[in-house]
């Protein structure tokens, strides 16, 4: 009977060890689990910044189409100091748009928007014009001044808080 009690104590112990062993596994799993829905979460906010980022460069052309086509929205200094760019709202939420323009509002292009992978609303974008001077130009010396623009827009992302701000300074080729 001694030799009984021996096996009993040692299927005890068997035991404990695959009850470690399975929370062990179950540790584990749920780590990798974690690390590939972290992985997820990334690439659709890296998605979403690409979204915001086609749709601010889609703009910028717009813009720049708008500029060569002379229908161009100057921005007027009542909306605020220099440098406007940085007191408006690009999104046209506080000024009901006063001070910026709409992706397509003038030169008439379409961009779909608030479906699945596409931006919630259209990209807006602000015009500001100032002198500019070729290297080496002797800038007071009176002459026909010619013109940039810089342009500044705001592309969305199929998210409300995805937005990405890009700005470019746009001279007419015939001047």
């Amino acid at each position: 009977m001694a030799a009984r009690s021996g096996v009993g104590r040692e299927r005890g112990v068997a035991l404990l060890v695959c009850l470690l062993m399975l929370i062990l596994v179950m540790l584990l799993g749920v780590s990798a689990a974690q690390l590939s829905l972290q992985g997820e979460k990334a690439a659709r906010g890296e998605r979403d910044r690409d979204v915001a980022f086609q749709a601010a460069e889609d703009a910028l052309a717009d813009a720049e189409r708008d500029i060569q086509d002379g229908t161009a929205k100057v921005v007027d200094p009542a909306c605020g100091e220099a440098p406007v760019w940085q007191r408006v709202d690009l999104s046209g939420a506080a000024d009901g748009g006063a001070c910026t323009t709409e992706y397509g509002a003038a030169t008439g292009a379409a961009m779909q928007t608030g479906q699945g992978f596409l931006p919630f609303k259209k990209p807006r974008y602000l015009i500001e014009r100032s002198e500019c001077h070729q290297p080496g130009e002797d800038a007071s010396a009176g002459g026909t001044p010619s013109y940039c623009y810089r342009v500044t827009v705001i592309g969305f992302g199929a998210k409300r808080a995805t937005q990405v701000v890009l700005q470019s300074v746009f001279s007419k080729p015939d001047q």
